[in-house]
């Protein structure tokens, strides 16, 4: 089979790779069908990443199961799956206490998309080996489109665990989003469809603010602190400096959620936010126990995550497509019944 590589910056090529093979009764081969980039696979494309090529890539995907082992019995071979980022058990205790991203049944941080904690390919291949199939892999519910629904399987989900649960917790709530790519995007999507009174989308690009406002989000270029102006903050930059700005301006005992990848260094307004009381969650998701959630949503259709998605490519054209600066890409199998030419 094939499976698509980073090999230096702004390069990707596909490459041979052995055709993986149930090795346990309870695994699962699939085929992506509907795979997308993640923000942080666009800041690996720029060359900020910290892990030297050449390894496979991708892991937003939803996929159709090809096999699967005997004992598996929450899909079957035909199914379209969204597949999680991170591989996890379900059985150990972190697991089972939602910490999926956190597994002990597997080396620290096993992930599909980069060689941290073992090799586990990436999900822009041609197949794919899903180790605990009944814990990790999610149904697609019908009548949701693989390819507004590709990114389940990290940023639309966690975008939903950004806000969702904080909105839950405080009705009505001000939300501002600091963010530079898709997660900022399905934030304001979701915080106006769960009851936010106000949204305000920060993002340089004006394409990506003109979909915010789209999504009922007031916008604007650049941050200044508003001191006391939202109870929830969500920084998607990956820039310290912008995580400072965005915790200034949270009410007394306000909450910031950090989905940027901090791979450079920078310093926190830690005496404000020690005096204005602020809780800071800096986390890569356990992504697998929002899924369903995340789902369930957008099959409510109060919200549009179809919207973000800014391109949809051939498969066959990922090692070309890939490194140029699209906000959501997906790329799709046409003999699989998605249409490349369907961009939304």
């Amino acid at each position: 089979m094939r499976e698509l590589a980073y090999v230096a910056k702004r390069t990707v090529a596909w490459r041979e790779a052995p055709d993986p093979r149930i090795q346990s009764d309870g695994e699962a081969i699939v085929a992506p069908v509907a795979a997308t980039p993640c923000d942080v696979d666009s800041a690996i494309l720029a060359g900020h990443g910290f892990i030297e090529p050449p390894f496979a890539l991708g892991h937003e995907c939803v996929a159709r199961v090809v096999e699967t082992g005997d004992a598996v019995t929450a899909v079957a071979p035909g199914d379209l799956v969204v597949v999680p980022w991170s591989v996890n058990c379900g059985d150990c205790d972190r697991c089972r206490a939602g910490l999926t991203a956190h597994c002990t049944a597997v080396p620290y941080m096993a992930m599909y998309g980069a060689p941290i904690g073992g090799t586990w390919g990436g999900l822009f291949s041609d197949l794919v080996r899903v180790p605990y199939a009944d814990a990790m892999l999610v149904p697609l519910p019908t009548g949701l489109d693989p390819v507004a629904m590709a990114s389940a399987s990290d940023n639309w989900s966690l975008a939903w665990r950004l806000v969702a649960p904080h909105l839950k917790a405080r009705p009505g709530a001000r939300v501002l989003v600091v963010a530079r790519g898709s997660i900022g995007l399905y934030v304001c999507d979701i915080a106006r469809a769960l009851g936010a009174c106000e949204v305000l989308y920060v993002d340089p690009a004006p394409e990506h603010r003109e979909l915010a406002r789209a999504f009922g989000a007031a916008t604007a270029e650049t941050l200044e602190a508003v001191p006391q102006g939202f109870d929830i903050a969500v920084e998607a930059t990956g820039r310290v400096d912008q995580l400072g700005l965005a915790v200034k301006c949270l009410t007394p005992e306000g909450i910031c959620e950090s989905a940027g990848n901090h791979f450079r260094p920078g310093e926190l307004p830690l005496l404000d936010m020690y005096l204005t009381g602020v809780t800071l969650r800096v986390a890569r998701d356990n992504v697998r126990a929002h899924i369903p959630d995340a789902l369930a949503l957008a099959a409510s259709g109060k919200v549009a995550p179809e919207r973000v998605v800014s391109h949809v490519i051939d498969w066959e054209d990922l090692p070309a497509a890939l490194p140029e600066k699209h906000l959501k890409p997906v790329f799709v199998r046409a003999d699989d019944g998605c249409s490349p030419t369907s961009a939304t």
